[in-house]
Formats: structure tokens, sequence, C-alpha cells
């Protein structure tokens, strides 16, 4: 059994920053591929970030490039989501998840929630205009 704690979110001003950490327990997650997602209000949950397990390479949506850093603190057993410049469409729920396949990612399988095994509970950021 995994578990992930989510936390990190709250309220922030247009243009600031925010860092939302991923702890696991029960699963060593420099072991595994790690991602994070996002659901707005009335909207599908979509990729945001990920990093593979075997080489740490770190995928992200155009839409967060150059503004979100993924990373991993292995000490900590923590994945974190470093989010700067934040936007109002930005705002959202926020989730990691952990894919426990331990695969070589051949295509985009990162980009799909049903990659994923195990989520955490979600944690709210708000950025206002």
């Amino acid at each position: 059994q995994v578990q992930l704690a989510v936390s990190g979110g709250g309220l922030v001003q247009a243009g600031g920053s925010l860092r939302l950490s991923c702890a696991a327990s029960g699963r060593t997650l420099s072991s595994y591929s790690m991602g994070w997602f996002r659901q707005a209000p009335g909207k599908q949950r979509v990729f945001v970030a990920a990093i593979s397990w075997n080489n740490g390479v770190a995928y992200y949506a155009d839409s967060v490039k150059g503004r979100f850093t993924i990373s991993r603190d292995d000490t900590k057993n923590t994945v974190y989501l470093q989010m700067n410049s934040l936007k109002p469409e930005d705002a959202a729920v926020y989730y990691c998840a952990i894919d426990l396949k331990r695969k070589f990612y051949i295509g985009a399988e990162y980009l799909s929630e049903y990659e994923y095994d195990y989520w955490g509970q979600g944690t709210q950021v708000t950025v206002s205009s």
C-alpha cells in the first residue's frame, strides 16, 4: 500500500510562487516515476509534470514549461512541484501520483492519469489576479 500526502497549496497573487510537496509512505519514491496533475472546476484532470524513475528526466505540460519544476528529494522521500510566475489559469486542485510499473516510457504514457497507480488527496491552489 502506498500513501501520498500532498501539501503546499494556498492562495497566491498572480506572478507569485508556491511549492507543492508530495511525501510518500510505503514506497521509496526514487524507484518510481511520479506525476503531478491538476483539475480546475468543471474540467478534467490534466497532466502537469512528471519525473521518471530511471534517469530523473522531467516532463512538463506546455502550459507550465519554463515556470514549473518537478524535483525529488530522496532523503525525504518527497517529490516537489515548484510553481513560479503563477497565473490565474493555474488555479486548480493539484494531485500527485505514483506509477509503480517501473517501465521505460517509450511514448508519452506519463501524460495519462491511467498510467498511475496511487494518488494523493489533492491540494487547492488559488491564484488571484
